[in-house]
């Protein structure tokens, strides 16, 4: 039987996770298409790349994957048409190929604001590895660095300017950072601990134009008849769907856009999946790896025909270190479900702040907003996720550890199916019996379950399993003497 032809449009991260899954697949004859000159990279820690960290260490295809599968790729490859009628791909380059089937894992794309003067030279964004390598060079020729963006992104990029050794400022359009992950209160106690690194906030600015500054090389003025003068200028604005390609083809696109997708990930074309950022399912855009990662999982699933998992929605809980601050949020963290509780606790002596969103009957975790000591992710993140019942009065969560009355968190109140790593849906029943067929560490761990290879923010809850079923393991061996 002659094998399908499948095609990915798109070489990121999610994208390279759906043909990593189709690889071991007889079915489908794989053709990757990409528009950068690299193969799949990581971009969660693409602000190590000023660390020192390299391409080839950010890279997630090893050097033979490819051939070693029987995998054609071409990168620096620009798709301008897609025939549904003929099911075919056409390329700026002038090539042309077939599909039965394809996935569009083309990402977004920066949005920079319509500011005058924004495509002047040393005007930026962050989002590739050229990108980095171009920021990198004006970094050379300037003392001054603006990210405008107070987002996750924009805090990266903060970094990065910062790392470079300029006088970074970050100018953000609402009234505080992070707005869409942090509630008031922990994103003041954010612009209190960045500010003490001596990187400039500025929040509630709307830039006007972009002109020729007096002191250094640009001018920003805003809407409030204030300024900021700097040298470079980084956009870190938030993300567009890359859609052009499915507005081109006819298919459906939201109102905002986005590529409206189904529970398969298929969009109104069956024989075309949409996956990533550009993908719209129940009126969202997913801008994490993590859901990015399960849309591969249930389209590949579908593409082989199953219908048993299904895509309607994702978790955007996440915790990250932004300018060496540790910060996390989990579900609900602004308290929109009705009738839900807060309760919060600041330590401004300690620079920690966390607050947690309750059920009405104060029985369950809805959501969380940690900044600072983000230690309790770990142990939140689960009560939130399978919805399990608080053993304990919830103001013992948010107190600290001198005034709780209660017990440390057992982590063997964890069932095995509870999931430990989102980005590559591993439970702890799986990191149980990684343990049991021989895993000593966290490395090892990594290698047979893929936990903690993503974000790696479930590192420390693997390593809790661990030190839990090392524990009892040794205990066994003790009682079998």
């Amino acid at each position: 039987m002659k094998q399908q032809k499948l095609l990915v449009i798109g070489n990121g991260m999610v994208g390279h996770k759906a043909v990593e899954l189709l690889a071991t697949q007889s079915q489908y004859q794989l053709q990757v298409l990409g528009r950068e000159p690299r193969p799949a990279y990581d971009r969660v820690h693409l602000s190590s790349f000023f660390s020192g960290l390299g391409a080839s260490e950010l890279s997630l295809v090893d050097d033979d994957f490819y051939r070693s599968h029987g995998i054609e790729v071409s990168m620096s490859c620009n798709v301008r048409q897609i025939d549904r009628e003929s099911k075919t791909v056409l390329t700026e380059e002038g090539h042309e190929y077939a599909y039965d089937k394809l996935i569009l894992a083309t990402g977004s794309v920066p949005f920079v604001p319509p500011v005058p003067g924004r495509d002047q030279p040393h005007c930026h964004v962050y989002r590739t590895i050229e990108d980095l390598l171009a920021i990198q060079d004006s970094a050379l020729q300037s003392r001054v660095g603006v990210v405008i963006g107070g987002g996750l992104l924009g805090l990266e990029a903060a970094k990065a300017l910062h790392d470079l050794g300029l006088t970074a400022h970050v100018v953000e359009f609402a009234p505080q950072l992070m707005a869409v992950q942090l509630d008031a209160e922990g994103g003041a106690l954010l612009r209190e601990k960045i500010e003490a690194l001596d990187v400039g906030v500025h929040t509630g600015k709307n830039t006007l134009e972009i002109i020729a500054g007096t002191q250094q090389r640009y001018r920003m003025n805003f809407a409030d008849d204030t300024y900021l003068e700097t040298d470079m200028i980084v956009f870190s604005a938030g993300i567009r769907p890359q859609d052009d390609l499915a507005r081109q083809a006819g298919l459906t696109i939201g109102e905002r856009g986005g590529i409206v997708i189904n529970e398969f990930c298929q969009t109104s074309d069956p024989d075309i999946y949409a996956i990533g950022e550009c993908a719209l399912r129940n009126g969202r855009i997913f801008g994490l790896v993590a859901p990015g990662y399960e849309m591969a999982r249930v389209a590949v699933a579908h593409l082989n025909g199953r219908t048993d998992s299904c895509f309607n929605g994702a978790d955007m809980s996440t915790r990250l270190k932004l300018l060496g601050v540790d910060v996390a949020a989990i579900g609900d963290a602004h308290g929109r479900t009705p009738d839900c509780c807060c309760l919060s606790w600041l330590d401004q002596e300690n620079q920690n702040y966390q607050k947690v969103v309750l059920s009405p009957d104060r029985k369950r975790l809805l959501g969380a907003v940690l900044v600072g000591d983000t230690k309790d992710y770990d142990q939140w993140l689960p009560l939130m996720m399978n919805q399990m019942e608080l053993s304990d009065p919830p103001e013992y969560m948010i107190l600290p550890e001198a005034f709780r009355q209660s017990s440390a968190f057992d982590i063997n109140s964890l069932s095995d199916d509870t999931w430990v790593c989102r980005c590559n849906r591993v439970n702890k029943g799986d990191i149980r019996d990684a343990i049991q067929n021989g895993c000593t560490d966290l490395g090892s761990i990594t290698h047979a379950t893929g936990a903690a290879s993503t974000c790696g923010s479930c590192a420390s809850l693997v390593r809790q399993i661990l030190q839990s079923e090392t524990v009892a393991m040794e205990a066994s061996l003790i009682q079998t003497d």
